[in-house]
């Protein structure tokens, strides 16, 4: 029996006509997107389908690309009785594998990140917040310019590890650019500023944090079936209270992706990615070239990974 692991894109991965395959060939694909219209009061057809200003906005970016991978995941789960060794996600994505774990409905999973993203926005509203990717730059160099910078009054901080030679930062936007030169003086080939209006895994989200709680608390059951992977830790958690706590700490916690990986992988023969894209098995090929990563983002790549889980 292969032994798999569950993977779930976050922000950044979203483009217009995600999921439409599965709704032009899926029944139940196009219920849950009348359940999620109907749930958030969000037009999901228009969203994702239709050209709009809402897609690029957190508190719609946020379910719509929960929504499509939780899409996936039921489509193959209604032909695959697999069950992962764990569930993993990358920063929005962890709560698609907490849908994934049982812990959560779909729908009060949507419910949760559109309320996430709000308040995400919220927190970074009027500072000019952004991020910032570099390549080519190492950890140690990242984090060690951070707190120079950080030591000059910037504000500026490491937020995602998504593979060796690949760090987002995250801050004030105009610390970024500011500072953009003297990275690439350190080593970093590229700095390139992101099209974001929020700063997502640093300090700046702190006030988002009391806000958050109770509602993760509210919806987030003890039904864990399986191991979730924590974005904050790279371990794996498996209850309620652990999942509040760590969930809350990712907002202002970098996004340990690559460290997950590196840890786990030793554990399954593939991971499997659902979602739109395939941005997280463009990572792991750099991350762990040893574990294969399947990807399900439309109906083509489902049967592929179909053909591999029931092979």
């Amino acid at each position: 029996m292969k032994k798999v692991a569950f993977i779930f894109p976050g922000q950044g991965s979203q483009s217009l006509g995600m999921g439409k395959d599965f709704w032009q060939n899926s029944d139940l694909a196009k219920d849950m997107i009348s359940k999620a219209s109907e749930r958030l009061d969000i037009d999901f057809e228009n969203l994702l389908f239709e050209e709009n200003d809402l897609l690029g906005q957190t508190q719609y970016t946020q379910p719509a690309i929960l929504l499509v991978s939780c899409i996936a995941l039921e489509l193959f789960k209604e032909k695959c009785t697999l069950k992962p060794e764990f569930v993993l996600g990358h920063s929005l994505g962890e709560f698609s594998a907490l849908v994934a774990s049982g812990a959560i409905d779909y729908l009060d999973a949507l419910e949760l990140v559109s309320l996430r993203g709000k308040l995400m926005s919220e927190a970074c509203d009027g500072v000019g917040a952004g991020m910032m990717a570099l390549v080519g730059l190492d950890d140690n160099s990242v984090e060690s310019l951070c707190q120079k910078f950080q030591n000059e009054g910037k504000k500026i901080w490491a937020a995602n590890y998504n593979q060796d030679g690949q760090v987002v930062v995250a801050g004030i936007k105009a610390d970024l650019e500011a500072t953009s030169e003297e990275f690439k003086a350190a080593g970093a080939k590229r700095a390139i500023v992101l099209d974001m209006s929020v700063a997502s895994h640093c300090e700046l989200l702190q006030s988002a944090i009391p806000q958050l709680e109770p509602y993760l608390s509210d919806f987030i059951t003890d039904k864990f079936e399986v191991n979730i992977i924590s974005n904050v830790t790279a371990e794996p958690y498996f209850s309620k209270d652990e999942a509040v706590d760590l969930l809350s700490k990712q907002l202002i916690s970098p996004v340990k992706y690559k460290h997950s990986i590196q840890a786990n992988s030793g554990d399954v023969d593939y991971f499997i990615e659902f979602g739109n894209g395939s941005v997280l098995k463009g990572l792991n090929r750099k991350i762990d070239k040893t574990t294969p990563t399947l990807n399900v983002s439309d109906m083509k790549t489902l049967e592929e990974a179909l053909g591999v889980c029931n092979d």
